[in-house]
């Protein structure tokens, strides 16, 4: 209705607009729309539909509020839709500053704190016997482990030598390298705390260079290494190594694993060892190994074994036989087993020196070994 008085122009006066506002029947008002001039030019209706668009013939004739219907609908949703596109990239903003600021530095100490690398870095086993506020320092790994690595100094008819060994039980047994104990006579075993004690052969495995001897009337307190998991071993991975080079009880070096599963070449002759033990004197002995096909530290002999071993480049020296390769988190990954002499005289100790070039037995083999160890071992 209102919009016919708007296309004609006209407005009703007198008793015309009384009738038109009055509450005139439908039918009359409809008429008086139909019969009315329409301007051709108005313009279409707006392109949007109002939400009360469901009755408007209802509305209109019932209160008389179509015109304030038509503004007021446009007027208060129009605003509604700004405000909500408003929001989209207050909140986009909001996200990227946080982002921003978690790139600026949080997120490193978030990460380190959520998934706990504060621990070790590349630690090869999640079990840590590492003090915790020296987690991943090579201090704290030489104050964990050192009462578990012990010194052994094995005599035969052909003289003397020293390794190293590991404490793996409260009773006394102890994880060395065959070499270092073959054609013994008598094995003494000095702990860290200085003091000493004989030991016995209960088990040895020359085609793995392993042998388990035991303390005799093994002293209380004895504090047995964590073996570790050398399968979880990567390259670069941080190591410790600690043994008696020289006769230097409870010597620790550091340095990472360098390599894996390399192709280790010893001697399972006990006559090597013997030979080796007299050129040597009563200093530390040079076990002789291959490697790349090569010879080092003497004659191999032709009886010889060969296994997969850890390469690193912790400093080795003779006289770290048998003594133990550590993770970053206090475990045993190996034992060490040959390291590469620079003496152009293998007879010669005293001109002996690492150049970085060490192997050791993976724990995992260690393991597996035990039981036959403990039952006398493969060559028995």
């Amino acid at each position: 209705m209102t919009e016919s008085f708007r296309r004609s122009g006209e407005y009703p006066q007198g008793d015309q607009q009384q009738s038109a506002y009055s509450g005139q029947p439908y039918e009359q008002s409809h008429h008086q729309q139909n019969t009315s001039s329409v301007n051709p030019e108005w313009p279409p209706p707006p392109a949007y539909q109002p939400a009360a668009s469901a009755a408007p013939s209802t509305a209109s004739s019932t209160q008389g509020g179509a015109p304030t219907a038509l503004l007021t609908e446009p007027v208060s949703s129009a605003p509604a839709a700004p405000r909500r596109r408003a929001k989209g990239p207050l909140a986009l903003l909001a996200a990227v500053a946080i982002a921003a600021a978690a790139v600026g530095g949080g997120t490193a100490y978030a990460f380190q704190e959520l998934t706990g690398n504060d621990t070790a870095a590349g630690s090869s086993t999640s079990t840590s016997v590492v003090p915790t506020s020296k987690k991943g320092t090579v201090a704290g790994v030489a104050e964990a482990v050192s009462p578990s690595i012990v010194e052994i100094s094995a005599t035969s008819n052909a003289g003397s030598s020293t390794g190293s060994g590991v404490v793996i039980t409260t009773g006394g047994e102890i994880i060395t390298n065959n070499h270092v104990i073959s054609g013994a006579s008598q094995i003494k075993v000095q702990l860290s705390n200085g003091k000493s004690y004989t030991a016995s052969v209960v088990g040895t495995d020359s085609k793995k260079d392993l042998a388990l001897i035991k303390l005799e009337d093994a002293p209380s307190g004895l504090t047995p290494a964590t073996l570790g998991d050398s399968d979880a071993v990567k390259v670069g991975d941080e190591v410790v190594a600690i043994g008696s080079p020289e006769g230097l009880t409870g010597t620790v070096t550091s340095g990472i694993v360098s390599a894996l599963d390399r192709d280790v070449t010893v001697s399972t002759d006990e006559s090597q060892g013997q030979q080796q033990q007299q050129g040597g004197g009563s200093g530390s002995q040079q076990w002789p190994f291959e490697f790349g096909g090569q010879e080092f530290n003497g004659d191999t002999g032709s009886s010889t074994t060969t296994y997969k071993a850890l390469q690193t480049d912790a400093s080795l020296n003779p006289g770290n036989s048998g003594g133990a390769l550590i993770d970053m988190n206090g475990n045993i990954i190996g034992i060490n087993s040959a390291m590469y002499s620079a003496a152009t005289d293998s007879s010669s100790s005293s001109s002996a020196g690492s150049v970085g070039l060490g192997f050791a037995i993976p724990v995992d083999t260690v393991k597996a070994d035990l039981a036959s160890l403990r039952a006398g071992g493969s060559d028995s």
